[in-house]
C-alpha cells in the first residue's frame, strides 16, 4: 500500500529491479510508490550493488523495535516555520542527502549540508547542528571539517565566541570550478605520458585522447560556470518581496 511500510515481497521487487539495472523511478513506478521511498530504502540497506531483500527486511524490523532514548528536555527540534509539513520537510531532507551520498559525499557530511541548505538562515552553529540531527557534537566537528576542506561550506563569527557553518550562492560554483581544475590537471597528467611513452605509440594515442576530451570539457565547465553565475545568481535585498 503506497505509504506505508514496505513489505518483503516489494523488497524482494526491488532487489529484482536492481539485478536488471532498472532505474529507482521505474522500480517505484512499477511498486506503486514514490521514488523517494525506493531510494532510501536501497541506500539505507547496503546501496545498489549490495542490497539484499531479506537483510534488508530484518534490518528495518530491528530499528522499527529499537526504543530511541528520550530527547533532553530543551533539546527538541525547534517548530517548523512558514506552517511547513514536518513529514514533506524530513522526507526531503532524506531523498536530498541521499543523492549527496549518490554523488559520492560521506553520510554523516550529506546530512549536515542538507540540514544547512534547508535552513532558512542558512548557517547554523556546532550546538545546532548536534541538536537538528540528533547525533554526536563529534560527528558534527569532523563533517564541518571536511566540508570546509572541500569549501562545500564556511566559518562565519556568530554572536559571542560561537562560530557558525554556513553555505552561501556561491557553493556550487566553487564546487564546479574545483571539478573543472581537477579535470585540467588530469589532462596536464595525461599529457606527460604522451611523451614518456612515445607520440606515435597505441599507450600515448590513447592518454592523448583523454587529455583532450578532459580538457574539452574542464573548459566547458568553467564558461558555463562563470556565465551561469552572473546570469542565474539571484541576491535578496531588502526590495525583493520574499526578504525579511
Amino acid at each position: 500500500m503506497p505509504g506505508g511500510r514496505l513489505t518483503q515481497q516489494e523488497r524482494q521487487q526491488i532487489a529484482l529491479g536492481l539485478a536488471d539495472g532498472l532505474a529507482y523511478a521505474e522500480i517505484a513506478r512499477r511498486l506503486d510508490r514514490p521514488t523517494s521511498t525506493v531510494t532510501r530504502e536501497v541506500m539505507r540497506n547496503g546501496g545498489p550493488t549490495a542490497y539484499r531483500a531479506d537483510l534488508a527486511h530484518r534490518a528495518t524490523e530491528r530499528r522499527a523495535h529499537r526504543r530511541r532514548p528520550a530527547a533532553p528536555r530543551g533539546a527538541q527540534a525547534p517548530e517548523l516555520a512558514h506552517g511547513r509539513d514536518a513529514e514533506a520537510v524530513r522526507e526531503y531532507e532524506e531523498v536530498f542527502t541521499t543523492l549527496l551520498m549518490q554523488q559520492g559525499l560521506p553520510k554523516m557530511m550529506s546530512r549536515v549540508l542538507t540540514c544547512l541548505f534547508t535552513t532558512d538562515e542558512g548557517s547554523l552553529t556546532a550546538a545546532e547542528l548536534v541538536q537538528r540531527l540528533q547525533v554526536s557534537p563529534a560527528s558534527v566537528s569532523k563533517a564541518v571539517a571536511f566540508l570546509e576542506q572541500q569549501g562545500l561550506i564556511r566559518r562565519e563569527q556568530g554572536e559571542g565566541r560561537r562560530e557558525r557553518y554556513a553555505v552561501d550562492d556561491d557553493v556550487w560554483y566553487q564546487s564546479m570550478v574545483a571539478a573543472a581544475q581537477s579535470n585540467i590537471a588530469l589532462a596536464q597528467t595525461a599529457r606527460q605520458g604522451v611523451g614518456i611513452l612515445g607520440p606515435d605509440t597505441p599507450a600515448a594515442v590513447r592518454l592523448e585522447n583523454v587529455a583532450r576530451f578532459v580538457d574539452f570539457v574542464a573548459e566547458s565547465i568553467m564558461r558555463s560556470a562563470e556565465q551561469a553565475r552572473d546570469i542565474l545568481s539571484t541576491r535578496r535585498d531588502p526590495g525583493h518581496p520574499t526578504a525579511e
